[in-house]
């Protein structure tokens, strides 16, 4: 490995360090750390205290910890629904999966320490928002890899992890609400996306039960994240190669079963905990909330003031440059990326709050994120043009300063995560002089 080839690595190293020191200066003071789990992450998280400390999975535990003896107006959250009478947690457990290893390091130290061991003291909080940056490196690490396939050269792969860190909403979700879902997603779909190129191109057969554990783990913790699949036919890179990798598995009968076991096991979590729960093993706890496919907010969901995508984090709209290189290189590709995210946005804009409630630009995109980066280190590579190249990163470094300033301005409430519209997004955007007021 030649020596410019250790920079991606490098930025990496620097980066979890940046975001170590932002994560303890936001959180880990005074009471700050109160903050860390707000609204759905309490229900993610409230798996782990459920079964390994108070044994509780219609969590009675609420009312002594959120209610008494945790309890802020501000951050109070009711997660819990009920079922034919059994009280249920609403939200599914593939985050508190994901959280486990950081969970367990967290009590052991309580423990030892003497800090309250309950699940809720400042350790435990403190561990869940390393985990989430710990998982955020793993994503970034993989999305290296992945571009390893497409050739990208040191400095693109240098100048799109940055980008993907700072001038995305990925940033916000590691740090500021490191207990959503969606920077696990982001590392589990970064793995997937890497292990499914590297099946495509080499078939190797132990690649099967990897794929299929990594898929159930994203559906464990977020359903609709398995449209993930979807990019199977762009990662091929033309139809004779996708045909081929699904003939293969006909010759690997023993991995692919082995890799359905998988699978079924992961997923089967969430039906166990129904049944423990309830008596049933099927249920779906969205009460009055559900997709609308006959009305989607397709054109909202990226471009409108109240939560527009490409409007709060352009970025993801900047990376389309890379389909002008992916047209030239190859149809196939083109096509088959445009057809996944005409889908998954066609999808995410149809469920019933569009907008994904408090949220910082559209949440729901931050676990696709290695997809689009794909495209954005492409286009890094492929500009020959030294005028076009220079005007194109200095874009890209305009976007980071603007997304980081909005992102502040989205903590401290200046953009509303619900009621915003074009005069209020106008009157606030770059006012430097507002940030304190």
């Amino acid at each position: 490995m030649g020596r410019k080839n250790y920079f991606p690595y490098l930025t990496i190293a620097v980066i979890f360090l940046i975001m170590l020191v932002t994560a303890s200066n936001i959180h880990w003071g005074k009471d700050y750390w109160k903050g860390i789990l707000g609204a759905d992450a309490k229900g993610y998280y409230a798996y782990l205290p459920a079964v390994f400390i108070y044994h509780d999975l219609n969590f009675d535990f609420f009312r002594e910890i959120d209610q008494q003896k945790y309890y802020s107006e501000n951050l109070y959250y009711e997660y819990r629904t009920t079922v034919d009478g059994k009280v249920i947690n609403k939200y599914y457990c593939g985050t508190a999966a994901a959280e486990l290893p950081f969970f367990l390091i967290a009590h052991t130290a309580a423990k030892l320490l003497g800090y309250d061991a309950d699940g809720y003291s400042k350790i435990y909080m403190v561990w869940i928002n390393i985990g989430a940056i710990v998982y955020m490196i793993i994503g970034l690490f993989f999305l290296i890899r992945t571009l390893n396939f497409y050739k990208i050269r040191a400095w693109p792969k240098v100048v799109t992890l940055i980008t993907v860190v700072f001038g995305t909403n990925l940033f916000y979700y590691a740090v500021k609400e490191p207990g959503m879902s969606h920077v696990y997603s982001f590392a589990f779909i970064s793995m997937f996306v890497y292990y499914a190129k590297a099946y495509l191109v080499l078939f190797p057969r132990s690649h099967i039960p990897i794929l299929s554990a990594l898929l159930g783990i994203i559906i464990l913790i977020r359903p609709v994240n398995g449209l993930i699949i979807l990019i199977l036919p762009f990662l091929a890179g033309n139809f004779r190669i996708l045909k081929q990798g699904l003939y293969f598995l006909f010759g690997i009968r023993n991995h692919v079963l082995i890799g359905i076991l998988i699978f079924i096991a992961i997923i089967s979590l969430q039906f166990i905990i129904y049944q423990i729960s309830t008596g049933h093993f099927f249920i779906y706890t969205y009460k009055g909330e559900g997709f609308d496919f006959l009305n989607p907010y397709f054109i909202d969901i990226l471009f409108s003031y109240k939560k527009g995508l490409f409007l709060y984090t352009p970025i993801y709209l900047i990376s389309f440059a890379g389909l002008y290189f992916i047209w030239k290189f190859s149809r196939f590709e083109f096509y088959s990326w445009i057809s996944f995210f005409g889908v998954i946005t066609y999808v995410f804009s149809s469920w019933w709050m569009w907008y994904y409630g408090g949220s910082f630009s559209s949440r729901v995109y931050v676990e696709f994120l290695p997809v689009f980066m794909i495209l954005l280190a492409v286009a890094l590579n492929e500009i020959r043009n030294k005028f076009l190249k220079s005007s194109f990163i200095t874009l890209i470094f305009m976007l980071i300063i603007i997304c980081q300033v909005q992102t502040y301005q989205y903590r401290y409430y200046q953009i509303h995560w619900s009621e915003m519209n074009k005069e209020k997004y106008w009157d606030v955007f770059l006012r430097f002089d507002k940030l304190n007021k």
